[in-house]
């Protein structure tokens, strides 16, 4: 029976030609989107909060990442005392701060 089936032999495939480069091009190419999509972005964002929490002073208004809006009455290295209602006062972290707002958005409001 070995008679009717022919042996196969193994041919060395050869490799694509730039194989390898576009493998390396397409990882850096990967990279280069994640940094331009996410990271960079980020930073960004974070900078500016950066910013913003380090330029907090007395007397602003300010909202903060739970939706209070309030008027800071007394800054520390790390809190923030924000009067939301005449008389109430709130303790809260710096970094709770979503933005400040300009003068006269309470009143407005």
């Amino acid at each position: 029976m070995d008679f009717l089936i022919s042996s196969a032999h193994a041919q060395d495939a050869a490799a694509p030609a730039g194989g390898a480069m576009f493998n390396l091009l397409f990882i850096g190419g990967m990279f280069l989107l994640f940094y331009l999509i996410l990271w960079r972005p980020q930073a960004k964002r974070a900078k500016e909060h950066r910013e913003l929490v380090g330029s907090l002073s007395k007397g602003d208004e300010v909202l903060t990442s739970g939706g209070i809006l309030g008027r800071i009455t007394k800054v520390s290295d790390d809190y923030v005392t924000v009067e939301v209602s005449e008389g109430v006062e709130v303790n809260l972290q710096k970094s709770a701060i979503g933005a400040a707002l300009p003068k006269g958005t309470i009143k407005s409001i």
